[in-house]
């Protein structure tokens, strides 16, 4: 057999190799069980872009549930995030545990290089934010955050219409997330526990909901924050939220432009819908897949342009998809995507800013 041979074997069994180390799933880790989001990742068993390898989770009631709901062997669920990133070496994390949590999460996987995803908000608080990102910035990790609104057709296509001008200048932006309160649709308990706790969960509707908005803001304003943060709560439901608001209203300014956040646990109807008004006409995100664009005629009159939107296919529109594609470096966030720290840093800002606001029952002014 000559040289020329078994160097040509050789780059070949190379090529293979490289190949089929590009083509491996991801390796997933997630780190608690008790929140209600948590099916969303328990349901990628059939996927080929990535693949859950632990579970870390304490509450062995939840294991045992979860295991036999979703048919995984509960040699894959271990007590503590150490012991499962030691026995598994995930590539990354996905949070779903109570906000508290999260900055713990980053703690533990920064320093082993494994990349974090937790789900909205950020963080429980600015401090944690701030904790967070300066580990995720030493240690070179990315730290992704997933709102579900990121994954709407309607929202993109709303900011696409925007940014071409179709509606004129913006001026006002108004921003309606909520349901009817996590008893009264039926979280679970484990659930329920957190969302309702002050420390936990850091404030009730404000915090669940009011997250979306400061997101999908600062995406909108592109990374610019808002001048003022002026913020009212009110507990309308204190017999199933004792300790923390349900309601709650948000208002936003910049130089040019005003939002109103709505958050609420006390909308009749569940609700992810956003509103752009302009100079010239308005753009309605009624949910993921309605959009109506108005363009102004006259005094009250207008002409109408309805979309019924489905899905790209685009990364963006499934998280894990988009984690494995950041990760694996085919996907370069902008600053300010919707997933970014970069983003979810100025969203956590705005909604301490909130709170604060609130409680001080006076307008915070953002330097």
């Amino acid at each position: 057999m000559s040289f020329r041979f078994l160097y040509i074997i050789c780059l070949l069994l190379t090529s293979s190799m490289i190949l089929n180390a590009q083509e491996a799933p991801l390796r997933i880790g997630v780190v608690g069980l008790s929140h209600g989001h948590v099916g969303w990742i328990l349901n990628t068993k059939d996927r080929k872009d990535i693949k859950v390898v632990g579970f870390a989770e304490s509450n062995q009631e939840l294991v045992e549930k979860y295991a036999k709901e979703y048919d995984y062997p509960l040699q894959m669920f271990y007590s503590s995030i150490e012991e499962m990133i030691n026995s598994t070496k995930p590539e990354a994390v996905t949070a779903f545990g109570d906000i508290y949590s999260h900055l713990g999460v980053v703690q533990s996987c920064a320093p082993k290089g494994i990349h974090v995803m937790v789900e909205k908000p950020l963080a429980v608080n600015l401090d944690h934010a701030k904790q967070m990102e300066a580990l995720a910035i030493k240690h070179g990790i990315h730290l992704l955050t997933n709102f579900e609104t990121s994954w709407y057709p309607t929202n993109h296509k709303a900011v696409e219409l925007l940014r071409k001008g179709t509606i004129g200048d913006l001026r006002r932006v108004v921003i309606r997330d909520g349901h009817r309160g996590p008893k009264k649709i039926g979280v679970s308990k484990e659930f329920l526990n957190w969302l309702t706790d002050p420390v936990l969960n850091g404030g009730g509707a404000i915090t669940d909901f009011g997250c979306y908005g400061t997101n999908l803001m600062t995406w909108i304003q592109e990374g610019k924050k808002p001048n003022s943060v002026t913020a009212i709560t009110q507990q309308l439901q204190p017999q199933n939220n004792p300790n923390v608001d349900d309601e709650a209203t948000i208002i936003l300014t910049y130089d040019n432009a005003t939002a109103v956040l709505e958050p609420s646990w006390n909308w009749p109807i569940g609700r992810k819908d956003m509103e752009i008004y302009g100079l010239t006409g308005a753009i309605y995100a009624d949910n993921r897949y309605d959009l109506r664009v108005r363009t102004a005629k006259g005094y009250d009159e207008y002409n109408e342009q309805v979309y019924k939107l489905e899905d790209s296919g685009e990364a963006h529109e499934d998280p894990f998809a988009y984690l494995e594609g950041v990760v694996r470096k085919k996907i370069k966030m902008k600053p300010y995507d919707l997933y970014s720290l970069e983003n979810n840093m100025i969203a956590m800002e705005i909604l301490d800013a909130a709170i604060r606001s609130a409680k001080l029952k006076k307008t915070i002014e953002l330097k």
